[in-house]
């Protein structure tokens, strides 16, 4: 009778062994996964940050090849202004035209009401002679 539950003892011990080992790998398996996930983040961080500079470096390159159009456009538009020819216009900083200051030198002045040419200081036919 005494064998009887010592071999009892036994069995029981060997169930709740079984048990903890089975919920020991369960944890083992659960703690390798998040380390797959960032081993994963860890690989994939530099291309993702050499994909971030190109996108920036992309965008600046746009810009900035829109703002050289614009700088473009708009040297050719003051070529067409006659403000430099007008009797009115001084090389001034302060104040370019005395008649309309707001629209020296701009695309409003290409068509100005007020514009007079300069006549010149000597005349030619009497320059040399």
């Amino acid at each position: 009778m005494y064998v009887e539950p010592i071999l009892q003892q036994k069995v029981a011990d060997r169930r709740i062994l079984h048990q903890l080992t089975r919920s020991e790998s369960k944890q083992e398996y659960t703690q390798q996964q998040p380390l797959n996930i960032s081993d994963l983040a860890i690989a994939l961080t530099p291309l993702s940050f050499v994909f971030v500079w190109a996108i920036f470096l992309f965008i600046l390159q746009k810009i900035r090849s829109n703002l050289d159009n614009k700088i473009a456009f708009s040297v050719n538009t003051v070529h067409q202004v006659p403000c430099k020819n007008c009797k009115f216009f001084a090389n001034n900083h302060y104040l370019k035209c005395a008649v309309k200051p707001d629209i020296v030198l701009t695309e409003e002045a290409i068509n100005c009401s007020e514009y007079c040419p300069k006549k010149g200081k000597f005349p030619t036919n009497k320059f040399f002679g």
